[in-house]
This record gives C-alpha cells, structure tokens and sequence, in this order.
C-alpha cells in the first residue's frame, strides 16, 4: 500500500475521519473539581481566582499537548523538563541582563529545542534505542549542560521583554477583567497542535505507528520520520512551556524539575494509552487543566505537597496496568 492510501483508511486508534469523540470522561472529572474548588474556596469563581488558575495551568497544558504526539506514537519524552530549565536558565545567561537580547535569544532557543527533538528521533528511529532510555539519557544531558553553563548559579535575570509571555496580563476585558497572555498562547499552540495532529495525515500516521508499527510501515508510513517530527513538536513545545514559567517564577535551575512526568500523567488523565495508538490533544490539554485542579484542591483542603505525588504515582501505575491489560485482551481476541 502507499501512504496515500493510509491517509485515506481508518488508522487504527485514531478518531473517526479525523474527528474526536464528542466527550471525553476528563471533561466530566474537570468539571466536579472545579466545583469542589469553588466550595472550597467561593473567591474561585471571581476573575482573579479562574483566570489565575488558567495562566498556572498554561505551561503544563502545553507541555501535555506536545507530549502526546510521543505517546501516541508509542513513545515516552522524558526530556521536556530539563529542556524546560535549559531554557530558562540558558535564556538569563544569553540575555545577561540586556532587555533588547530577547528578540535573538527566544530563536535560539527553540532551535535548541529543534536540535534537542531530532536527536531523540534520530535515537530512537534510526539507533533502536527505547525512547525511555534514549530520553532519560537526554534529560541527564540537558540538566548537566545547565548547571555547566550557569555553574548552579544562574547570572542576571529575565527582562521584562521575555517575561511578556508568561508574566503579563491584559487589562480591561469586559467581564473577566483581565486576560493573561499566557492563556492566549496556550490557546494559540494548543489550536495549531490540535489541527496538526487531528487535521492532517501526520495524525493518523501517529496513530498508526503506535497501533501497530509493522502494519504502519508494510502501508508505507514513513516511520522514522514520523517518529522525528513527535519529538520535534515535543521539544518545542517544552520551550515554550519554559518561556512561561520563566516569566511566572523569574531563573531557577530546577524550575522543570517533575514536569515530565506531569505532562505524561496530564496525557494519561485525558485517556491516552500509554502503549500507544490512543490519544488527542484536547483531552490533554484537559488532562493538564484536571492535573491542576487536583493539585489545587489538595492546596486548598490543606494537604502536604507529598500527597500530590502519591496522588501522581498512583495515576500513572494504574495507567500502566489499564494500557498493559487493554493490550493484551486485544492480541488474545
């Protein structure tokens, strides 16, 4: 077959001529946490309260929207947060305090991202190398080249020209008063990711290859490539997670620390397979937003930021069996 014609068939996994499911059950658990947010804490419900929440989740809800090209392919992008730190770190170290550096330095970084993305395919494609070990490999690389590059103390800080993105807020908006600029990018990226994945071929490629990858490459997928270009847009959109959280927190060398897994588990949350074959961005980026709301929750009941973890390692375990089951029930029938 050509891979005209697996653009025109069902992929295996992938929504039905291109289309998402009309609801997903992530919709319906995001919806009862913010209800037990607001009884929680009725002020939720003013602008300030959702509209603060949306500008933490943004990052987050990015990282997810990338790291689901990965997942569906079957793959795992343990890099994403220390690619996160490089980016703030290496962005203060570059800009040195120098506002009108941030219009060269922001370039730089996403083609460090680009070049980061294309060795993790280039890895796991062509070197055979499961995309857990090639990424830890990389995640360790990256948090050494930081701490080199910054000698563990980052010099300067973040100008208010880079910390546009993830800082500012835009005044004046009838009925929710302000709106974060930070949200405008999440909804920017998450739209072009979600047209790119669910409104072209590369998505039921994706789809296809995380399925069954033999059937994907006997129907002239190009798998390689395909694999490259999920990492690719995983990297990329770590950057741009990195640009928000730079302008949230100003230089820290551990400002990415856990968000791997955070995007994994926010993908998880949304209903991807973690085996592969299964997932959409918009349920990520729900996933993401119900991550949140569940870290908030705990914040506001009052519980210890231990519990968040146990809470996330339970999800993720529990990921792990439902994928492994899922799977295997469909190879026995």
């Amino acid at each position: 077959m050509s891979q005209q014609t697996v653009s025109s068939q069902q992929a295996p996994g992938a929504p039905r001529s291109g289309r998402l499911p009309k609801i997903n059950p992530v919709f319906f658990v995001l919806a009862a946490l913010l209800v037990a947010i607001t009884l929680s804490n009725p002020n939720f419900v003013e602008p300030t309260g959702y509209m603060n929440f949306l500008k933490r989740a943004a990052p987050l809800a990015i990282l997810a929207a990338g790291q689901i090209y990965v997942i569906v392919s079957g793959g795992f992008d343990l890099s994403v947060g220390s690619l996160i730190t490089l980016t703030v770190v290496g962005s203060s170290m570059l800009l040195n305090n120098n506002a009108d550096a941030t219009w060269w330095v922001i370039p730089i970084m996403y083609a460090v991202g680009l070049a980061v993305g294309v060795v993790n395919g280039l890895v796991v494609s062509f070197l055979r190398v499961p995309s857990l070990i090639a990424t830890l490999g990389m995640m360790i690389t990256l948090n050494g080249a930081a701490f080199m590059w910054s000698s563990g103390s980052p010099r300067g800080y973040l100008p208010e020209t880079f910390r546009f993105f993830g800082r500012v807020n835009i005044q004046g908006i009838p009925l929710i008063q302000f709106l974060p600029v930070a949200l405008l990018v999440m909804l920017a990226a998450g739209s072009y990711l979600f047209w790119l994945m669910h409104r072209t071929n590369l998505g039921r490629m994706l789809h296809a290859i995380g399925d069954n990858p033999r059937a994907a490459q006997m129907s002239g997928v190009p798998i390689e490539r395909v694999r490259i270009t999920a990492f690719v847009v995983s990297s990329l959109s770590a950057v741009t997670a990195g640009i928000l959280l730079g302008g949230f927190a100003g230089v820290s060398t551990d400002v990415g620390v856990g968000y791997e897994l955070q995007a994994i588990t926010a993908c998880v949350i949304g209903g991807a397979q973690l085996l592969g074959g299964r997932g959409s961005v918009p349920a990520s980026i729900a996933g993401a937003l119900t991550l949140t709301a569940i870290f908030t929750l705990l914040n506001f009941i009052g519980l210890p930021k231990p519990v968040r973890d146990v809470v996330q390692g339970v999800i993720l375990i529990v990921a792990v069996v439902l994928a492994t089951y899922r799977r295997n029930r469909a190879g026995g029938t």
